[in-house]
């Protein structure tokens, strides 16, 4: 008779067998997290180069209406600095993204029509409006609360371009939620 082989080896290779396989599982595992991990990257990567391009198309439009605004102030005013024309400019870009109801070319064609075309910040109507947007002192001051804008008097205020388009775009903009646009502008 034979002796009976030992289960010695058998277990052993089964062991052996074991180990590779938890090892390859454990590599699998994590060339798959790090795989994971990578396409998170890439992902954030491409999150801030969509972020990047879209503040470039923002910076190029806000450029854009800019100097749109700087070109038609310079041609119904072309003695006002280049200074005060870039930050009325600026100011009436800020004022389109601020009331959703207005944008740059209806403001410029309000302040166009309203200092009767002469773009000066110092205009006076007969009735003594005031300024870009042709405000009338009263409501200039009860406008005034509203932006934060601290009421000296009429002439520091309502000759001050920046205030003056912050009164005006505020008051056209309220008076359009009311009525509408044309009633808005009637209104004004």
């Amino acid at each position: 008779m034979r002796p009976k082989k030992s289960n010695g080896s058998y277990w052993m290779v089964l062991a052996v067998t074991g180990l590779v396989l938890g090892m390859s599982a454990a590599g699998f595992t994590f060339r798959y997290y790090d795989f994971d991990r990578s396409n998170r990257q890439v992902e954030n990567i491409e999150k801030i180069v969509n972020d990047l391009r879209a503040a470039m198309n923002v910076d190029a439009v806000r450029q854009t209406n800019i100097q749109k605004v700087m070109k038609l102030i310079r041609q119904y005013n072309p003695k006002m600095p280049s200074n005060i024309r870039y930050d009325i400019a600026n100011e009436i870009y800020e004022m389109s993204i601020k009331y959703s109801n207005l944008d740059v070319d209806l403001i410029c064609a309000t302040i166009t029509h309203e200092s009767a075309k002469t773009w000066d910040p110092k205009v006076t109507s007969p009735v003594g409006a005031m300024g870009l947007m042709q405000i009338m002192p009263g409501t200039g001051m009860f406008l005034s609360e509203f932006e934060g804008i601290a009421w000296i008097n009429a002439e520091t205020v309502l000759f001050n371009p920046i205030y003056n388009i912050r009164l005006g775009t505020r008051y056209l903009s309220t008076l359009i939620d009311i009525y509408g646009l044309q009633g808005g502008l009637a209104a004004y």
